[in-house]
């Protein structure tokens, strides 16, 4: 599962690498991502004394699972926000005005707009469109690129830029 996700991530990082398309991403992924979870928290999966499970604490919870397991210390971090993510979610998706409906529609429709326009700054098509499974890596990366500003997690810096040139743009006249 590691090579998995670290395979995914140096994908994911091939197609980010221009600074102005990273900005876009730190503020489009985190509404995409808290769009989502205030609709899954209209969804109860079961009932127990303390409160609901929703399929949004079932959701980021499954997804911070395998960030842990592949990047300890990515899945910790992405544990502390997007756990603060869904208890906000929860709490936006019992509101009446907006209704979580309304909510969702601004931020994701917002979020991928701001996204999008990231990559015409990286003049590259986003890596979701060549593989689907690179929504669910955006929130993980995101961490890391920070994580690698400050000078930490190097031994998943190095996994990832030595896998990452075979996801690059071709230059003209390669073979």
């Amino acid at each position: 599962m590691r090579n998995w996700f670290y395979e995914q991530m140096a994908m994911y990082s091939a197609y980010h690498r221009n600074r102005l398309n990273q900005l876009t991403h730190h503020v489009g992924v985190p509404m995409i991502v808290f769009s989502i979870l205030v609709i899954l928290s209209t969804i109860t999966v079961a009932d127990f004394e303390t409160g609901p499970l929703t399929l949004a604490a079932v959701f980021i919870g499954l997804l911070l699972l395998f960030y842990v397991v592949a990047a300890p210390l990515v899945g910790v971090i992405a544990a502390f926000l997007y756990g603060f993510l869904t208890y906000l979610a929860e709490a936006v998706s019992l509101l009446e005005s907006p209704s979580p409906w309304q909510t969702f529609a601004v931020l994701f429709i917002v979020g991928w707009i701001i996204q999008f326009s990231g990559h015409i700054f990286e003049k590259r098509k986003p890596a979701l469109f060549d593989n689907l499974m690179q929504i669910f890596m955006a929130p993980s990366f995101l961490i890391a690129e920070l994580l690698f500003m400050v000078g930490l997690e190097e031994g998943l810096k190095a996994e990832i830029e030595a896998r990452m040139p075979k996801y690059l743009p071709k230059v003209h006249g390669e073979g």
